[in-house]
């Protein structure tokens, strides 16, 4: 996954896929974040518009 593909993604189909890989890859949105290089403000700013917020206490999108 990279930038374009993820800002261009249905955000539902979106926070799935990111729930999973940072379930399993990553302890916390910033390392999912550096590692595909993407700005985290920019990836919280489209999943907030669809209704889904970062909840740090589980690592994960509702």
């Amino acid at each position: 996954m990279d930038r374009e593909t993820i800002l261009n993604m249905d955000p539902h189909m979106l926070v799935s896929i990111l729930n999973l890989k940072l379930r399993d890859f990553y302890s916390s949105l910033d390392m999912f974040c550096d590692d595909i290089d993407i700005n985290r403000s920019e990836l919280e700013e489209k999943l907030n518009k669809s209704g889904y917020f970062y909840q740090n206490s589980i690592n994960q999108f509702k």
